[in-house]
């Protein structure tokens, strides 16, 4: 079959599915894209013509910005459990390196994304071109080599035939639990247009199993004689529980057992916030009921867990001296870590395995009833965060405390980076696994409003909120305008506080006195930016983009406005004005953020010796 390697690679991707447990899909339901020169004749040619003649069905979405399209690829493919995501294209040059952090996101949360950036004349013919880089070590290189670091495979394909072993290969990384994440297909744009003869077999209807890792039984042995053993064990919850659909055997599991379950952002919802079991997130920016557990804790249960520097509190939260991990997880680096037990399954198999090995076994009443405890004074100190009745400013947790207990159960809340995720995670009421959607491994700026879209492709049954600062709406709120063009109904909750308010707090205790993170005029006085508030109006911005826009004034006003954000038919722009300084949640571990050890300031000494102690609790888990 003669075809252009553009037309056969949107040929191919129409016809990948993905299965799990009986369950079939399409891997890859449509292309984000914006084009230019390199891909509007390759690509963009080869999407059109499948539209006209119906020879496939692959949707093209047009997206405002290549970093966002790849984030509603990876918001999208977060909602759909990594069974499903979407292929991104763009132009040669600035186009296609603006996807880098995309890719850098998708696979530090390990989300698989199809990433299709244009390259380079592989003849090289009218070299150099516009936006190419020229390396004097080399004639292969170009700006999207900047790719491989941040992909988990990354090919350029210099030859049409080339396309076939590296398509089977990006469907390989695709659909691996273990490996996926961003997968980089460079394709230099004459071979885009370039014919050739394809092997009609190439295009036949292919299916890439999704399975489950069974495990092994003296894997199963080696953890239940530790877990039998413990006298105050704690279950972390992770991402793996939640993308293996693991949710109720865990439920069981904890019911069963008495252990307490915390978790992580990404594990956030795997067990109900109100669960008798469930003690709240654990880490940095984790409940006291968690942490207090976690210091005492003489066996660890990570589910899906990759133990990131916020969970564990830069290796300070599991301060037993004599603590031991049992790792369930489907990736070996993350089921080695801290020296643990390593249990290499599927969280859902590797769960009911566990549960009925011990089968009889559970943890003290006594213990039990102290996690309850500890679970319902945290409740309401949150209680505490939700109604602290500031004035004339809300504080951010009043805020979030009535967006809560005006959503639904099943509402998706969208958050990535500033304040709100840690508030979030120690405050946020969870009883659905998809609607607590808070990207924390990479905490991107600018993910919010791009992942609403992703989201909300994902799930149209589900309201999609997204929380996003000031600062993250600034750097990228392009995406609304897609959401109009889409018909997308998507609720945004704009928080505005004139900056950043999380560096600011964090600049403050470092002993930086919130140098450079709030959004003021130039005092001509001081030479420093810490003149008048700058007279930016992100309501009026949201509506010159389409979206309808509710001015809020205080909780009473706020609430009202996600009454009727909800019932409107239409994107929706809620902005309400927080204050920068309100009161925090009562933080309960520690982050490693290293301090100058020398300093002029009397501030950045005093935050030194603060950091000096903190670090004496580290260590590493052997």
């Amino acid at each position: 079959m003669k075809l252009t390697t553009a037309q056969a690679l949107v040929r191919f991707l129409a016809n990948q599915y993905s299965e799990r447990d009986g369950v079939e899909q399409r891997l890859v339901p449509g292309v984000w894209g914006i084009f230019g020169h390199g891909n509007v004749a390759g690509l963009g040619q080869a999407l059109l013509q499948a539209a006209r003649t119906g020879e496939v069905h692959l949707p093209y979405y047009l997206a405002r910005n290549e970093q966002g399209q790849v984030h509603a690829a990876a918001a999208f493919a977060k909602m759909r459990n990594r069974l499903q995501t979407f292929a991104c294209t763009a132009s040669t040059g600035p186009g296609s390196t603006n996807m880098i952090t995309g890719a850098a996101l998708a696979t530090t949360n390990r989300l698989p994304v199809l990433l299709l950036p244009s390259d380079m004349f592989a003849t090289r013919a009218p070299d150099p071109v516009l936006q190419q880089l020229e390396d004097a070590r080399g004639g292969d290189v170009s700006v999207n080599d900047a790719f491989r670091p941040v992909s988990k495979y990354f090919d350029r394909i210099t030859r049409p035939e080339q396309l076939i072993p590296a398509a089977f290969a990006a469907m390989r990384v695709l659909t691996d639990p273990v490996e996926t994440g961003a997968v980089t297909l460079a394709l230099p744009q004459d071979v885009q247009a370039e014919a050739f003869d394809w092997p009609e077999d190439f295009f036949r209807r292919r299916v890439w199993r999704v399975g489950r890792p069974v495990p092994e039984a003296p894997a199963i042995e080696r953890a239940v004689a530790l877990l039998e053993n413990a006298k105050l064990p704690l279950i972390v919850a992770g991402g793996g529980a939640v993308y293996s659909e693991a949710e109720q055997e865990l439920r069981a599991f904890a019911e069963a057992t008495g252990i307490p379950v915390a978790d992580t952002h990404a594990g956030k919802g795997a067990v109900p916030w109100d669960h008798p079991a469930a003690v709240g997130g654990l880490g940095s920016t984790g409940t006291s009921a968690a942490n207090t557990l976690a210091a005492g804790a003489d066996v660890v249960l990570g589910i899906g867990t990759r133990y990131s520097d916020f969970t564990t509190a830069s290796h300070t939260v599991f301060a037993n001296p004599d603590v031991k991990f049992v790792n369930l997880n489907v990736a070996r680096l993350d089921a080695a870590k801290h020296s643990a037990e390593m249990l290499l399954a599927d969280a859902r198999l590797g769960i009911a395995a566990l549960r009925e090995a011990l089968t009889g076994w559970h943890v003290d009443d006594a213990y039990r009833a102290r996690a309850r405890t500890l679970a319902d004074d945290w409740n309401r100190r949150a209680d505490e965060c939700f109604h602290l009745g500031c004035h004339p400013l809300p504080a951010q947790t009043e805020i979030l405390g009535a967006l809560n207990e005006t959503l639904n159960d099943t509402d998706v809340v969208i958050n990535a980076a500033g304040s709100m995720p840690g508030d979030l995670q120690m405050l946020w009421r969870a009883r659905d696994p998809k609607a607590y959607h808070v990207e924390y491994a990479y905490s991107c700026m600018g993910y919010e409003v791009a992942a609403g879209v992703g989201a909300k492709l994902a799930a149209p049954e589900r309201e999609v909120v997204v929380l996003v600062g000031d600062g993250s709406y600034l750097m990228m709120a392009q995406e609304i305008v897609t959401m109009v063009a889409e018909g997308l109904k998507v609720i945004i909750v704009v928080v505005q506080n004139h900056g950043f308010a999380s560096i600011g707090a964090l600049s403050e205790s470092l002993g930086s006195q919130r140098f450079g993170t709030s959004y003021r005029y130039r005092n001509e006085e001081t030479g420093q930016l810490d003149g008048g508030t700058l007279p930016v109006d992100l309501a009026a911005n949201a509506e010159s983009l389409g979206a309808t826009v509710l001015r809020a004034a205080g909780v009473d006003e706020f609430r009202q406005a996600i009454v009727q954000a909800k019932a409107n038919t239409t994107t929706t722009v809620v902005h309400v004005e927080t204050d920068p300084f309100g009161p925090n949640p009562p933080g309960s571990a520690w982050w490693d953020v290293p301090v100058s050890q020398v300093s002029d300031l009397e501030s950045t000494r005093t935050a030194y010796q603060n950091y000096s102690a903190a670090k004496r609790n580290q260590k590493h888990y052997l």
